[in-house]
């Protein structure tokens, strides 16, 4: 069995004296009141690194998965004619560096001055065939990620330039908090316009439009590039649906 399958896979009868039953209540219910991200981060250490500086590059070996705590980072590919695509930003609480294979197929870098925790796979991967809790956190994980790519894929796929901006805005909204002002929710966005149009598979100009054409028709403000007040959430929430 491969060092991922193992970790997912449940105690087996001769490694564990509770019974099936005993077993399946552990995972259904027990589990629940731990945060997945509580379980794996006790086998890590804590890593600081500064605005733009690379965490991994593609092809080197993929040792640890890792969680922000504060801060954001990007994981992108530089394309063979030099264009750039961002496949996810990963705010406070994301996991990062998840790969089948033994090299990254991405690079990681910190948007903005950021923490993060690396854990070793070798460790995740070992204690989990014999930890119940640590396979199940892996599970849950692994699944967020899956659901995930699957939403930015439909963002790519089938949405006009609006859309995807709303989508986006609507995104950070609800994943790196809003605090409310006398005209809506503020978000402060740790990115940048490029790094925003490289997410959307979008130019720069288009994201800057989109963004202009939002706040003449009162969706959102934009106090500075890097601020955005949702006026009118029901609006976006239309162009998302």
């Amino acid at each position: 069995m491969s060092s991922t399958a193992a970790a997912v896979a449940p105690r087996s009868t001769a490694q564990s004296a509770t019974s099936p039953a005993a077993n399946s209540v552990r995972w259904s219910e027990d589990f629940e009141h731990r945060n997945p991200i509580d379980v794996i981060t006790t086998f890590g250490t804590a890593s600081a690194f500064d605005r733009n500086t690379e965490i991994f590059s593609e092809d080197a070996p993929c040792d640890h998965i890792y969680v922000v705590v504060s801060g954001a980072v990007r994981i992108c590919k530089i394309l063979g004619d030099g264009r750039r695509q961002i496949e996810t930003f990963c705010l406070a609480g994301d996991v990062f560096g998840w790969e089948i294979g033994a090299a990254h197929r991405f690079s990681a870098e910190a948007v903005n001055d950021c923490k993060v925790i690396r854990i070793k796979r070798t460790i995740l991967f070992g204690r989990a065939a014999d930890d119940a809790e640590l396979a199940h956190a892996l599970w849950a994980l692994t699944a967020a990620e899956l659901s995930r790519a699957q939403d930015h894929l439909l963002v790519l796929g089938r949405k006009t330039a609006q859309e995807r901006v709303a989508t986006f805005l609507l995104d950070m909204a609800r994943r790196a908090g809003s605090k409310g002002c006398a005209n809506g929710s503020e978000i402060t966005l740790p990115m940048s316009r490029q790094d925003i149009a490289d997410y959307l598979g979008l130019t720069i100009e288009t994201v800057s439009r989109t963004l202009t054409h939002l706040e003449e028709v009162a969706a959102i403000a934009l106090p500075s590039s890097r601020r955005v007040v949702v006026s009118d959430r029901s609006a976006l929430k239309r162009l998302n649906s």
